[in-house]
């Protein structure tokens, strides 16, 4: 048996959103008891991460850690049609994830203690963005 859903999320440009408690809450709402529940990004500049959520400096070390790995305008990139940080965010992508999958157990995600589940915008402005939730069990 399988259920799915989408949040639609807007981001105010480059920072991390927490979707932790929206993905609990679909995950409480079904009928489910033990399985799998896959959170997937509909995006090719935004990823999904699990991280810890209780201080939020770590989200702004990661940011610190990607600006370093991957700069934006970065002169050997050819894909600027949208900016600096148009292919940057391509490649923070694609470095993170796009999908997680997280174990279901007695009707509860199985995240550890400090376990977030975020969607990490790549782009300066502000975006649109879709993640879709399926559960299977």
């Amino acid at each position: 048996m399988a259920q799915q859903t989408s949040l639609n999320i807007t981001t105010n440009g480059r920072n991390t959103y927490e979707i932790t408690t929206a993905v609990k809450d679909f995950v409480a709402s079904a009928s489910i008891e033990s399985g799998i529940c896959n959170i997937f990004c509909q995006h090719t500049s935004a990823s999904l991460i699990i991280c810890e959520n209780a201080d939020h400096d770590v989200q702004r070390d990661l940011e610190v850690f990607m600006n370093g790995l991957v700069k934006d305008g970065d002169p050997r990139f050819i894909h600027t049609l949208e900016g600096d940080d148009d292919m940057p965010a391509h490649i923070r992508s694609v470095l993170t994830n796009t999908s997680i999958g997280v174990p279901i157990i007695n009707h509860e995600l199985a995240l550890g203690t400090w376990q977030g589940i975020f969607l990490w915008e790549h782009r300066y402005a502000s975006q649109h963005r879709t993640v879709t939730i399926t559960l299977t069990g």
